[in-house]
């Protein structure tokens, strides 16, 4: 009875934060008609306030971001083209990432660096762990460095996003919602719900970063063995 506490206790942890976040989300995605722009145009006028004129902002439908390579923001059609809260929220929320990299922040740049090391390490992953099963038979010991460069390839893959998190909770707090204040784009009611919003938009990887520490925890036991 208490393991399967304890998994429910778990699967609500991984869960939950993902479910609250789409309905924070989806909650403030109504149309607004008072707006008087939708959230391309927020990120355009921001990106021009912020004079960060190399940025681009388009469309993608890869989930809302910021590409530091090619400095694009990047929303969703539903948000780059949608007159809604949730919209206009999450593209200063995007703006944010872009200022961060403007001003070179140490936590931006690491996060990017880590981001880099991680695609990589996340490619050779699969091929050792394919290939560890098989060196077990004709070398144990390579096997067991297989296995040890896929679980660093999951280590790097953590800290990413444990380092995402301060990143995205400074484009929220620290770049975003002063930017909404200051510019007294919302009105006081607006700007409560427009926090519930950022909460959210800076907790998309709490749910990616528990699951990866669950499997490095798992895989770790794995090699103690």
């Amino acid at each position: 009875m208490i393991w399967l506490l304890l998994a429910l206790l778990v699967l609500a942890i991984l869960i939950l934060p993902g479910v609250w976040v789409q309905h924070v989300l989806k909650k403030h995605s109504a149309p607004r008609n008072d707006y008087p722009g939708n959230g391309g145009d927020m990120a355009r006028h921001l990106l021009a306030k912020l004079e960060l004129h190399d940025v681009q902002v388009e469309a993608t439908d890869q989930g809302d971001h910021y590409d530091s390579r090619s400095k694009t923001v990047r929303l969703t059609s539903d948000k780059l083209d949608g007159k809604s809260l949730t919209a206009v929220v999450v593209a200063a929320h995007e703006v944010g990432h872009a200022l961060q990299h403007a001003r070179k922040e140490t936590l931006f740049q690491s996060r990017t660096g880590f981001a880099v090391l991680a695609y990589w390490m996340q490619r050779i992953a699969p091929l050792a762990l394919l290939l560890a099963p098989f060196l077990a038979v004709v070398a144990p010991a390579a096997s067991r460095f297989a296995l040890v460069i896929a679980v660093g390839a999951m280590l790097i893959g953590t800290l990413v996003h444990i380092v995402t998190l301060p990143v995205e909770w400074d484009a929220s707090f620290g770049k975003a919602l002063p930017l909404l204040r200051e510019g007294e784009y919302l009105d006081e009611r607006d700007m409560k719900a427009a926090h519930s919003i950022l909460t959210a938009a800076a907790l998309t990887y709490v749910a990616a970063s528990l699951v990866s520490l669950l499997n490095i925890g798992r895989w770790l036991r794995f090699l103690r063995r």
